[in-house]
């Protein structure tokens, strides 16, 4: 199976933290390590997607793919100068819910041949579902680089004090949706320090969490929630919201509350874990479920099943990632 992904959204010295969950997820593609799959990717600057599609059709246009998947609405259509038998597209959020992105991306969707969301709640965003197939595809998290880090080492390298109180806001301030005046009101509330990512590296974001006493994700949408998974990973307490796929990944998790946004009910369910000098929970294989490694085989197998290929050894390996979601 030979397959192009097409990224806007892909890290670069100007801006590190750019789409490293796509990363991640062709990373783990190359690690299932299936003789079948030729893997190939062109990334390129959010932007100018008409000199995008030159520069595609230049160096692909006399090519032939099995499958030829986009990330985000808008890359959609440089996509789709590259013939293939599958044409996909993964929406992640923005694509869907801003105006003008919106619009664009509803208009390339009839030449789509695989549409799929980052999570159930973005599948309900697209037209004409639940009649439109809509499959759930994820990037997943890299559990290999997020994991629990000694909490007093990893604020020494930070430069942080070791006993403070430390909320972590795991987004850009800058973002409204992420509703950082929502996480400034709870920190206040605690008497915490409220710690925030914006362009940092994503190989220091595992120091970030696990810093924290708590992590807090106010969002009032998320395409996914790779944050709460991260900290759910570093095994972190946390506070979110009730959007993307916070409820199924922190459910029966004692220390990971996912709550409707009350100032006064989140201050008190981190309380607990700012009163702890290294508090921690068990959520390490709730994270699993969704990690970057099974959300690849998960796509591997759904490209698969579009192209009618038969059930070999390894598609029939990947079927389990098909018939369990993490989020059901």
């Amino acid at each position: 199976m030979r397959v192009l992904i097409v990224t806007n959204m892909w890290p670069s010295a100007e801006r590190p933290e750019l789409g490293s969950f796509v990363r991640d997820q062709l990373e783990a593609l190359r690690a299932l390590d299936d003789p079948e799959l030729e893997l190939e990717c062109f990334a390129f600057a959010p932007g100018d997607y008409a000199a995008a599609a030159r520069e595609l059709r230049r160096e692909y246009g006399k090519q032939r793919f099995d499958v030829v998947h986009a990330h985000f609405g808008l890359t959609a259509w440089p996509s789709l100068v590259v013939p293939a038998d599958v044409h996909g597209l993964t929406l992640h959020g923005t694509d869907l819910h801003h105006r003008r992105s919106r619009l664009i991306t509803h208009a390339a969707l009839p030449f789509i041949d695989l549409v799929g969301a980052a999570s159930p709640d973005l599948a309900a965003a697209v037209p004409g579902y639940p009649r439109r197939a809509v499959e759930i595809l994820p990037c997943g998290v890299a559990t290999d680089r997020f994991r629990p880090l000694d909490r007093q080492q990893a604020r020494a390298s930070l430069g942080l004090q070791p006993d403070g109180r430390y909320l972590l806001f795991p987004a850009d301030p800058a973002r409204p949706a992420k509703r950082f005046d929502r996480a400034e009101a709870v920190a206040e509330r605690c008497d915490a320090q409220l710690l925030t990512l914006g362009s940092i590296d994503p190989e220091q974001v595992p120091l970030w969490i696990n810093a924290a006493n708590a992590v807090i994700v106010p969002s009032e949408r998320e395409g996914f929630g790779l944050a709460v998974l991260e900290a759910l990973a570093c095994e972190v307490p946390l506070c979110c919201a009730p959007t993307g796929v916070h409820e199924a990944a922190t459910r029966a998790i004692g220390g990971a509350s996912c709550l409707p946004y009350d100032e006064r009910a989140w201050s008190e369910a981190l309380t607990p874990s700012l009163d702890d000098a290294d508090p921690r929970i068990d959520s390490r294989a709730r994270a699993e479920e969704f990690s970057a490694g099974r959300m690849a085989a998960r796509l591997l197998a759904t490209w698969r099943a579009q192209l009618g290929s038969p059930l070999d050894s390894a598609a029939a390996r990947n079927e389990e990632n098909l018939k369990k979601p993490p989020w059901d």
